[in-house]
């Protein structure tokens, strides 16, 4: 298959690897051509610009930061309405406000371009095996068509339902993931604090009731104090930030989302901004004046 792929991040460089060991041929830009090297020497084709590796594809994938990311390139001047053929298809892979991907998918639609909103869950280690979750909006046809080439990225593509179901999906799982570092983050201080080794709590815990696939992942990088980013503090603030608007929207509270996200604007000030959302830990040792991993 014929695929434009737009953004190189974090995410997007492992992304067009995998698509490319399944045989795909694959289109790359970035204004900073060292970004597009990485993966040309891996096979990728490059382009001149967005609109020029648009026009060749069949479908068209986003990786990119947020929301108005996402409009530019679809909507903006040399992007896919722009360029794209009709039958050409959008798969968006941002996670970004479920209302953004209605607005977007419509308009695509008046042009004769499908469109899915697929966020993905499980960070660079996971993008970079194949294994990502990924949450899928958009018509159930379409969904059917292309499920096997999102399954070239990841281990599950489940569909949640119309357009724009993915990224409420996505919302939903960061909502939990943040409350739940926060939670562990606050547990193992306590521990801390109280003489107790946190090693010895966590072997003891992760198989009970308390144990979870974060816990699991953010607790050893809290107890070596390695706060390497998989998934950076101020992406989850961006995410928090939607899941907020979107609560606000359909008149949903969300009391304990709006706290961690005042945790990660405090972390943000203090220069967090680009640390693991593991380093919410941090948050507690400045509260506490005790480190995790002291």
């Amino acid at each position: 298959m014929r695929i434009a792929f737009i953004g190189l991040g974090v995410m997007g460089k492992p992304m067009v690897r995998n698509l490319l060991k399944h045989g795909n041929e694959v289109w790359v830009y970035h204004h900073r051509p060292e970004n597009m090297a990485l993966v040309t020497k891996d096979g990728a084709k490059a382009g001149t610009s967005n609109g020029d590796i648009i026009i060749k594809a069949e479908v068209v994938i986003m990786m990119l930061p947020n929301s108005p990311q996402v409009e530019d390139v679809v909507m903006g001047k040399g992007g896919v309405l722009e360029n794209a053929k009709p039958g050409t298809v959008v798969i968006d892979m941002s996670s970004i406000a479920p209302a953004s991907s209605q607005k977007v998918c419509k308009a695509c639609a008046e042009k004769g371009i499908g469109m899915l909103d697929a966020p993905v869950s499980g960070g660079e280690p996971k993008a970079i095996d194949g294994t990502l979750a990924i949450m899928v909006g958009g018509e159930k046809a379409l969904y059917d068509k292309y499920k096997d080439l999102l399954l070239q990225m990841g281990s599950a593509a489940t569909y949640c339902g119309p357009i724009g179901a993915g990224n409420t999906t996505k919302l939903a799982n960061q909502i939990i993931v943040a409350l739940n570092i926060a939670a562990v983050a606050e547990a193992f201080t306590m521990v801390k604090k109280a003489g107790v080794e946190p090693s010895l709590v966590f072997e003891a815990i992760k198989g009970g009731l308390a144990g979870s696939t974060v816990m699991n992942a953010k607790v050893p990088m809290m107890i070596a104090d390695d706060y390497k980013p998989g998934f950076r503090i101020d992406l989850h603030m961006k995410d928090l930030n939607n899941a907020l608007d979107t609560g606000h929207s359909f008149g949903s509270p969300l009391p304990l989302t709006a706290q961690v996200q005042e945790m990660f604007e405090v972390l943000h000030s203090n220069g967090c901004g680009s640390d693991d959302h593991s380093g919410l830990a941090k948050y507690y040792a400045m509260l506490s004046g005790t480190k995790i991993a002291d």
